[in-house]
């Protein structure tokens, strides 16, 4: 796999059109919530900064997506990947490329990260 990305476009091209698509609707999700998003490539994978602070991150692998929301993001919403049957750890989440992506969710824990760093600033 290659590991020099410059772009998310870039990234998300190496996997598989299902799998893009979600990617896809993943990175909406968080546009969706805040106009001064901006994109970059962080750690080899699709990053987001808000306030030039790096807000969430996500990956692609074989039978999941990952989702970055940092450590309190993971804490915050642990009841609703226990529910929802999600393998999580201190820092991600994995969504499985089989099932349909939770956007909701997505989009709530893009908006805590943004208060997370509103809180900050």
């Amino acid at each position: 796999m290659k590991t020099a990305f410059k772009t998310i476009d870039e990234y998300i091209l190496l996997f598989p059109e299902e799998v893009q698509e979600k990617m896809d609707q993943m990175r909406a999700a968080i546009h969706s919530e805040e106009t001064d998003i901006t994109e970059y490539i962080g750690y080899q994978m699709p990053a987001f900064k808000y306030k030039d602070k790096p807000l969430i991150y996500f990956a692609g692998y074989k039978k999941h997506i990952g989702f970055y929301p940092g450590a309190e993001g993971i804490k915050n919403f642990e009841k609703d990947f226990i529910a929802a049957c999600y393998k999580f750890s201190k820092g991600a989440v994995q969504f499985p490329v089989t099932e349909k992506l939770p956007l909701e969710l997505i989009k709530k824990m893009v908006r805590f990260r943004i208060l997370e760093i509103e809180k900050k600033s």
